[in-house]
């Protein structure tokens, strides 16, 4: 009984400390806009002119998207066949860009980037990893029962390697693309909920581009990943988490399981598998992400992670304003 009540006690004390914790932050968001409100008049035009959201999307994602291509041809053309120096380059360009974009909103926005503080960054990126690692590994499950994914036999495991390079490029970039710049901002202009539905469809035209794109495909990405890597973001209000979950995901779709990811990167990795059966249950050549159960299970972890976010208050509702 004594450890029971202790047990509550502790409890409420965490519930508590969250609840504290939301509170701050969202004064803290408070202060940064009344400061920014504050000083308005003495900001020069083309600052004012830069740091209206559209235009931050306009400037910033360029660039990101340059580098990100800058990027993509070391780890998958100049480097392709030293995994190793891939890996690094990867590594590399990924913290150049997110020194790019720290320094934009430093700058420009002028206030503390609260997206990537590094006090969770550990804690959030690894819970990442393992969510976006555990959800591929459940779609494999399903799809092993369903008689549609066998693994045939086990490939050397350096094959692994550029995976990781991929898992690196694509993460990092994509999220401080979609997510920290044209959610981020989309939001501010204009409420959580169309900065979703933009965004979502955003990030699935880009991937109907891909190689091996279809219009399934990108359908369904536009819902299944365009909505959980969003609510993943909403809900701790940093980039960490989405970026660790884009990153586990994809490492182990090419990395262990050998899978097409999105239709734009396949090759061996650690698992000598088949996937094989109707397009609906593999996806067909875009990969498991164009599968119904990626679809379903995807989704319905986005739905959870919005629940959370709505339920700790972190929506943004309709506030479109010129300013």
């Amino acid at each position: 009984m004594i450890a029971r009540k202790a047990s509550r006690s502790s409890g409420i004390s965490r519930t508590g400390q969250r609840q504290q914790s939301e509170v701050s932050h969202l004064a803290y968001r408070q202060r940064t806009r009344d400061l920014r409100n504050a000083t308005e008049g003495a900001r020069p035009l083309w600052l004012r002119i830069l740091q209206f959201p559209l235009i931050r999307i306009v400037v910033l994602a360029p660039v990101l998207f340059v580098l990100m291509g800058i990027s993509n041809g070391f780890w998958g053309g100049q480097f392709a066949d030293r995994p190793l120096l891939a890996i690094g380059s990867a590594a590399v360009m990924a913290a150049l860009a997110i020194v790019v974009y720290v320094t934009f909103v430093r700058f420009v926005e002028r206030r503390p980037v609260s997206e990537l503080a590094r006090a969770p960054l550990a804690r959030e990126l690894g819970g990442g990893l393992l969510g976006g690692a555990g959800l591929y590994t459940l779609c494999v499950l399903i799809l092993m029962v369903l008689g549609v994914y066998r693994v045939d036999g086990i490939n050397p495991f350096l094959l692994i390697l550029p995976s990781i390079a991929m898992a690196i490029s694509s993460s990092v970039f994509e999220e401080l693309l979609h997510r920290g710049v044209i959610f981020r901002n989309l939001e501010e202009l204009a409420g959580s909920w169309i900065a979703l539905l933009v965004s979502a469809l955003i990030f699935g035209l880009r991937h109907l581009g891909n190689p091996e794109g279809t219009l399934i495909g990108a359908l369904a990405i536009t819902v299944e990943a365009g909505l959980l890597l969003a609510a993943l973001f909403i809900l701790t209000r940093r980039l960490w988490l989405s970026i660790g979950f884009h990153m586990g995901w994809n490492f182990v779709q090419s990395g262990i399981y050998s899978g097409s990811v999105s239709g734009a990167f396949e090759q061996p990795g650690l698992s000598k598998s088949t996937l094989e059966g109707p397009e609906f249950l593999t996806g067909g050549s875009f990969g498991m992400e164009g599968s119904v159960v990626a679809f379903g299970l995807c989704t319905l972890a986005g739905l959870v992670a919005l629940h959370r976010a709505a339920r700790r208050g972190n929506l943004v509702p309709w506030t479109f304003k010129l300013r």
